[in-house]
């Protein structure tokens, strides 16, 4: 298949298959939403417990930029097949990283050209799935690199609630349950990779403190009323300290 023809079964599967399988499984509500950036270059910082992380996040955003969306993956994992892997690089989008690149191999590089390109680059601090517990475990500090080389372009922290039900890590099939991303306040580089991680890491504890209680999709479909602690994340998430 050419390029174009390519980005047009990327831009479909996104949009008539992934984007109704969100919907299916979580019934996703989106706090925040008109934080999401317009254009790229841009970083997505998100928690990460589940492989529906990724498919939320594609799918929250207009078609207009679905074919612009670049979550970085672990390419062990991600391209250990001719199957997956072309299904992983063409219709995801993936920008293949490796975790365990030694000597000088700059591991990054592949998600500094997506940025370069103009791309949003989705990229999860962890490192690696999380627990189901929506906690948020240690940052590694690739996200402050790339946002050092792309001084300009606006980090997004989002908290993604209740992914980790859904399809907890080692677990095949989903269970519906509805889950909340909650879109925060950009960051912007300000010279210091500490005060950029300190930053990051009490922007997404706002976030996660102000995500509603989750609710089977049964449940939510008896009483769609929304949560008070859903409305209370409508406003703005807490600036990071002046001391961070």
């Amino acid at each position: 298949m050419s390029g174009r023809s390519l980005n047009w079964a990327r831009l479909a599967f996104l949009h008539l298959v992934a984007r109704p399988l969100a919907a299916l499984f979580t019934g996703a509500d989106v706090v925040g939403r008109e934080r999401l950036p317009s254009a790229g270059p841009a970083i997505i910082a998100a928690n990460h417990n589940s492989h529906v992380d990724t498919l939320l996040l594609l799918t929250i955003f207009p078609a207009r930029l679905m074919g612009r969306l670049r979550p970085v993956a672990a390419a062990d994992y991600f391209l250990r097949g001719p199957l997956i892997g072309w299904f992983s690089r063409n219709l995801i989008g993936i920008v293949p990283i490796a975790r365990h690149g030694g000597g000088r191999e700059d591991v990054l590089a592949p998600a500094r050209a997506a940025l370069a390109a103009g791309d949003i680059v989705i990229i999860f601090p962890e490192g690696t799935r999380g627990a189901a517990t929506d906690e948020l475990g240690p940052m590694k500090a690739g996200v402050a690199r790339l946002a050092e080389a792309f001084p300009d372009a606006p980090v997004i922290p989002i908290w993604i609630e209740g992914a980790g039900r859904v399809l907890p890590k080692g677990t095949v099939l989903p269970a519906p349950m509805n889950c909340t991303v909650l879109v925060g306040e950009a960051i912007r580089w300000e010279g210091a990779p500490a005060r950029f991680m300190e930053a990051l890491r009490e922007r997404l504890e706002d976030l996660r403190k102000s995500a509603p209680p989750q609710r089977w999709l049964s449940d939510r479909a008896a009483d769609p009323r929304p949560t008070s602690a859903a409305a209370a994340a409508s406003g703005p998430p807490a600036p990071p300290s002046p001391g961070s």
